[in-house]
């Protein structure tokens, strides 16, 4: 779409000569703007990069080049998420670009908050809840839009737009439906089921030794003119190929400038890996990475999580470019160090816990760029590889993204917990321990909830065992070990928390959210999908329903409005402690029936009375329930034999702005 292109440029050279705001440039932290934009249920901030100016040129460099490779992959979310998100997003852009009629009427305004859904979540499914989005105009306007700016659409895109029944949800997890044919994700053809699927891998891996490949990790699954299932491998002679090429090339240039040896070892594997799409070369970069933990500038690269599959094999591309903020790691060391302490003091069957932890490597760390999976809606903690032989051979590495959760903590006000909270003493603990808490529960997740428990001899890895459920059961493993330990008396003693106190407000916090607040979330008559929101009121459900005769956690009502009062926390604890047996027993038995039959009463069913309530408080504070940052802007300065002298960095101001410029530098697709 060569026209496409030439339109964008034009526009973003005219942009740019009347929106360099001061803002835009830098600001102090005081002075900062930390949000933009606000629209639907989204609001877009932005993050600061601390220690950014301090780097060496190498070092920004490096930060740089790999950024540069994370967003030349950004066209391949948008085909995986759905097979008609490149070509709606190419026409919706080329709209806004070229129209240039009445932009002040209502339609107009409803049209740039559909394109601004469609940048933030990567396509037209929402990032979370996983329904498609209708829109707020007419088909015969949007028709006038094309006519009017010169661009044309298909029909099947055209109807995924605005046939409501059509490719509905992005994942469907409803175990009454086939979970591909009744999906939109793109990591299948259309006409494969999830019993082809799963039969294809399952054959696939009957031959695995102990230290299995990530079997469809990195191919999308169709059927050749006989019927066949074949893969479609992401490589640079495969699928992908063109923006995989451009990925290659920022790596290579991050290799001129690695940090040490071991880092650039690392990265030499991963561009092998994008060449061949081999397997075993991605486990074997995996090895080198886990190793690689020297130096000051880290990343997350390739088709990694696989949250977005509803069998749980295909990874979706992701990429964080990360400094190390050694002042707050050296502080959180103590958790790696203390690692098998936890292991073995954990509620687990005995058979369950791993006789040695090893290589679990915690940092805080500012966050550089992201893209893909990863970017506008970003994590806040990481931790990786996912290949459980990787992680108990080997080791981990766990981040905690330290600026975006600053950003997010400066953006928000303490509305949210004075609705929520039971009583003034609550709101006081929030107050003095909540953010502390917070943080220390995301690092307890990261670092001791996912590197924590083995599976039993023969079993299968949890993608082929627990299946559509994995991800849920992760998510809750890792979050119930937070819960259980941040109230542990070790945590006081090891230095992380000033009191136990501070342990009480994330337990108020987290059964106020998985009972509540996480609602405002949801659209009204929808189930939970997304994996983190149903491992959170899993949780908080069964503790509840658990601890119902002694009254541990009580529902009260005043004023008409619910609230749940914790008071037993230490019976909490001992509930919570209950649970994370199960759940690893679950995991570690690949015991399907028993994780369904978990998750179906516990996680997805919402009841409407409660969840209407949660709207309309949540309304009167007009505070979205989702957030996502666009990224700062690396600017290479350069002498006149091309050089680089030096990268500065900006902060943009406008969200539109960063997704047009985006598409005229990173569309590769």
């Amino acid at each position: 779409m060569k026209w496409y292109i030439l339109f964008l440029s034009a526009f973003l050279t005219l942009y740019s000569c009347t929106s360099n705001t001061p803002e835009e440039i830098s600001d102090p932290e005081e002075e900062f703007a930390w949000e933009i934009d606000r629209f639907a249920d989204v609001r877009i901030l932005r993050y600061q990069v601390p220690g950014f100016d301090r780097l060496t040129l190498d070092q920004k460099k490096l930060v740089y080049y790999l950024t540069q490779a994370g967003l030349a992959g950004r066209d391949i979310m948008y085909d995986m998420n759905y097979r008609h998100n490149l070509e709606i997003r190419k026409v919706l852009e080329a709209i806004i670009l070229n129209y240039e009629g009445d932009k002040s009427v209502d339609a107009w305004q409803d049209f740039m908050t559909y394109a601004k859904r469609v940048w933030f979540a990567s396509g037209i499914h929402h990032h979370y809840s996983m329904q498609k989005f209708k829109p707020g105009f007419k088909v015969a306007y949007f028709d006038s839009l094309c006519d009017a700016a010169g661009v044309s659409i298909s029909d099947d895109a055209k109807k995924a737009i605005f046939d409501p029944s059509y490719d509905n949800k992005k994942v469907n997890l409803d175990p009454s439906r086939d979970l591909l044919l009744a999906s939109a994700v793109n990591f299948y053809a259309p006409d494969v089921s999830a019993q082809e699927a799963s039969d294809f891998y399952t054959q696939k891996s009957q031959h695995d030794g102990p230290e299995p490949v990530s079997h469809g990790l990195n191919s999308r699954l169709v059927k050749d003119t006989n019927g066949e299932l074949i893969e479609e491998v992401y490589s640079l002679n495969g699928k992908y190929g063109d923006a995989i090429a451009q990925i290659i090339s920022w790596l290579e240039k991050a290799v001129s400038v690695a940090e040490n040896q071991p880092q650039a070892e690392a990265l030499r594997l991963l561009i092998e890996y994008y060449k061949t799409g081999d397997l075993v070369t991605w486990d074997a970069y995996n090895v080198a990475w886990v190793k690689a933990t020297e130096g000051d500038i880290d990343y997350i690269n390739g088709f990694v999580e696989v949250y977005n599959d509803p069998l749980g094999f295909k990874g979706s591309y992701e990429n964080i470019v990360e400094i190390t903020d050694f002042e707050a790691s050296a502080r959180m060391q103590v958790l790696s160090e203390n690692a098998q302490w936890f292991e073995d003091n954990s509620p687990i069957m005995e058979e369950h816990k791993k006789p040695n932890v090893i290589g679990v490597s915690y940092k805080v760390v500012n966050v550089a760029g992201e893209s893909g999976d990863a970017s506008p809606s970003t994590p806040i903690g990481v931790n990786l590889p996912n290949a459980n032989w990787i992680r108990s051979k080997h080791g981990s590495k766990s981040v905690s993204l330290g600026n975006i959760i600053n950003a997010y903590d400066k953006a928000s006000g303490p509305g949210l917990t004075q609705e929520f909270a039971h009583d003034q003493e609550e709101i006081d603990r929030a107050k003095k321990y909540g953010e502390i808490a917070d943080k220390l529960s995301t690092a307890l997740h990261e670092v001791i909830g996912h590197a924590s428990g083995q599976i039993e001899p023969g079993v299968g890895s949890p993608s082929e065992t627990l299946k559509n459920y994995r991800s849920t059961l992760e998510e809750a493993r890792a979050d119930i070990i937070a819960l259980y330990y941040i109230l542990d008396p070790k945590i006081v003693e090891l230095g992380l928390l000033p009191s136990i106190d501070a342990g009480k407000a994330e337990y108020d916090s987290f059964i106020s959210n998985g009972l509540l607040k996480q609602l405002r979330r949801l659209s009204p008559g929808e189930d939970i999908e997304e994996s983190h929101m149903r491992n959170r009121q899993l949780i908080a459900a069964w503790a509840y329903e658990k601890g119902k005769d002694d009254e541990v956690i009580v529902q009260v009502e005043r004023d008409g409005k619910i609230y749940y009062d914790i008071r037993d926390y230490q019976k909490l604890r001992l509930i919570f402690g209950e649970l994370l047996r199960e759940i690893q027993r679950i995991k570690s038995q690949g015991d399907y029936d028993a994780c369904r039959e978990l998750v179906e009463t516990y996680a997805v069913k919402v009841d409407p009375a409660v969840h209407q309530q949660v709207l309309d408080r949540t309304r009167v504070l007009d505070i979205p329930p989702y957030g996502g940052f666009v990224n700062p802007k690396l600017v290479p300065d350069k002498d006149q034999n091309d050089n680089i002298t030096d990268i500065r960095i900006t902060y943009p101001d406008s969200f539109i702005k960063q997704m047009l410029e985006y598409s005229e530098h990173y569309s590769f697709l």
